[in-house]
């Protein structure tokens, strides 16, 4: 029985997804494929709970629109442009590659070129939403990955028009029925650039005194609706130009960028496209066919592994090569963009349109695209275990350490330990800089610093490091469990050794002092001191005043650091121990304004 009204359909959806997002989630699978697979399960070929895949579709697309959007509100123009080498190298190269591939493997099993063209341009297309939602729920946005994933699905968008152009005159050189009303418009192209010419010029005259207007209103609900005109005005331009929708929004997004209302937009944005973005991944699952798949159960599931075959590969040569990526974050990028896109739908639907694809090479490759697209929650961690994998099996040697014997040993060369060592050397003492991270190491070597790779929890690293006959060692890795791992090995092998150590906050105090190192500094504690002292100052606090609350405020705090150690594993004492110090200082300040 299918869902005859709104409110049927919006329970319908929203109980789907409430029941498998959590259960793809709890088996570590994504909150993508949980939509996905709802979708599935909803749709017109699952339970037939929802008969309207298309006109859902419609709808929900302006959630990968809301996406681009906030993706362009990420990137200021003079960004966009340092991106250049991606967008247009890597991305390039990776679809002018994967459709030449897919075009060449196809034309033996399919009639014409022409329809294996449409075919190997289907095959090139990935998925911005799902590539960039996955990495937003593994915080990996701003990795080199995420940063080539983007560029080269924002280049996928960019050839919307030429693809779409492209595609009637394959049809009329294909001679084929339904290209006669195809016949392409020669001022498309002009039509096209006019409309993204005129978007920009009036965005940037026009958007920021737009938002500073409706701002000095004060109307919250006015704004929400003057950033939603902006995205869906913007989108709709692009659909009359026979652009990527998706385009548009991005190039809104990107005009914003520099503005001061950035963040108030994206904060009014970031709900709809939450919302809008599950909705489409739901459409896409509800577009599967179950029945073609049981069908063809061989076909398509070849087809399938043969997008992957095809598409990652050459994704990860273009990672190496053209995006100088290492190893690792190649077989990433592949696993986050090798699969299938949502805009391989609309090149299938035109290329059926204009009669390049018959009835049944269209189904076939709409089951082929969906469960592709379908596969992308599902490379991702593949790829990550494997590239792990390979980074422990080829796992570099340690350095070879000099004879010296250095004064102070100094584990770690971070945000703290580069300025341990820069005041050691300035005042000429020896030391030797041992640096667990491969990546850290390279990057600080190319600045001409001298440090040693070596895992510090190694006892045989620190024999060859000469801890025996140093005075001090400092514990200033990045890890907190390294750093106990450290502070424990050192203090057992070498009890003659001063250790010294970071603490990343209180309770990684209390296990360094377990440990019984000699001092310890919690890392942002005297840099917030500064910024509090700071802060007073600014408020009209005089200055020494300021400082002597502020160093008030510090021996207080050191004091009561030593007295909840005594308590730390029984959290209600901790507890009221951090009450009663509050009262207490909030004591000793009072009686400090009282006596000024």
């Amino acid at each position: 029985m299918q869902a005859d009204s709104f409110l049927e359909y919006a329970l319908v959806f929203l109980l789907a997804a409430v029941i498998a997002v959590p259960i793809a989630n709890r088996f570590r699978l994504g909150a993508v494929l949980g939509f996905l697979a709802a979708g599935l399960a909803i749709g017109p070929h699952g339970l037939g709970l929802v008969g309207d895949p298309a006109g859902t579709l419609r709808v929900a697309e302006l959630g990968v629109v809301f996406l681009l959007f906030l993706l362009g509100l990420e990137l200021t123009p003079q960004r966009l442009w340092a991106m250049r080498r991606i967008v247009f190298g890597a991305g390039g190269a990776q679809v002018a590659m994967t459709a030449a591939v897919g075009a060449a493997a196809l034309w033996a099993v399919v009639p014409g070129w022409q329809t294996a063209l449409v075919l190997g341009l289907a095959l090139a297309q990935s998925s911005t939403a799902v590539a960039m939602q996955l990495l937003a729920e593994r915080r990996e946005l701003a990795s080199a990955p995420g940063q080539q994933a983007f560029g080269i699905s924002l280049f996928q968008d960019m050839t919307a028009i030429p693809i779409l152009a492209l595609l009637p005159v394959l049809a009329l050189s294909a001679g084929v029925a339904g290209s006669d009303d195809a016949t392409p418009d020669g001022t498309s192209l002009v039509r096209a650039l006019a409309v993204i010419g005129g978007l920009v010029l009036v965005g940037r005259a026009a958007l920021p005194p737009l938002f500073r207007a409706i701002s000095r209103a004060g109307s919250v609900e006015v704004f929400s609706a003057a950033a939603l005109l902006v995205v869906i005005g913007t989108t709709w331009l692009m659909q009359l130009a026979g652009l990527s929708v998706t385009l548009g929004a991005f190039i809104a997004g990107v005009l914003l960028a520099n503005s001061e209302f950035r963040h108030e937009i994206e904060s009014h944005i970031q709900p709809f496209k939450g919302l809008l973005l599950g909705l489409f991944f739901m459409s896409v699952g509800m577009a599967i066919d179950l029945s073609l798949i049981e069908r063809h159960p061989l076909l398509v599931l070849g087809g399938v592994l043969a997008v992957l075959a095809i598409k990652m590969p050459i994704l990860y040569a273009v990672g190496r090569t053209v995006g100088r990526l290492g190893h690792g974050e190649a077989l990433m990028l592949a696993g986050l963009i090798g699969a299938g896109g949502e805009f391989a739908f609309v090149i299938l639907a035109e290329g059926h349109r204009v009669g390049l694809l018959d009835a049944g090479t269209f189904g076939l490759a709409l089951a082929i695209a969906g469960l592709a697209l379908a596969m992308v929650p599902l490379t991702v961690p593949a790829m990550a275990k494997l590239a792990a994998r390979t980074r422990a099996a080829e796992a570099r040697a340690f350095d070879e350490l000099p004879d010296a014997s250095p004064r102070v040993i100094l584990a770690g060369f971070g945000r703290v330990g580069q300025i341990v060592s820069r005041v050691l050397s300035a005042q000429g003492v020896a030391h030797t800089v041992l640096e667990p991270s491969t990546e850290q190491l390279d990057f600080s070597r190319r600045f001409g610093n001298r440090l040693y790779y070596g895992d510090p929890t190694r006892p045989e690293l620190l024999r060859a490091a000469r801890a025996d006959r140093a005075e001090v060692f400092v514990v200033a890795t990045d890890d907190p469990e390294q750093n106990v791992r450290t502070a424990r090995i050192v203090k057992r092998l070498f009890p003659h050794l001063v250790v010294l150590a970071r603490a990343r906050n209180r309770q990684h105090a209390f296990r360094l002092m377990d440990l019984g190192v000699d001092w310890l500094v919690r890392e942002t504690f005297h840099s917030s001191l500064e910024l509090a002292r700071e802060t007073l100052v600014r408020i009209g606090v005089p200055d020494d005043v300021a400082i002597a609350k502020v160093e008030r405020f510090r021996r207080h705090d050191e004091a009561l650091l030593a007295r909840q150690y005594l308590i730390h594993d029984d959290e209600a004492a901790l507890v009221q121990s951090a009450q009663q110090a509050r009262a207490e200082l909030e004591s000793l300040f009072e009686a400090d304004r009282r006596t000024d």
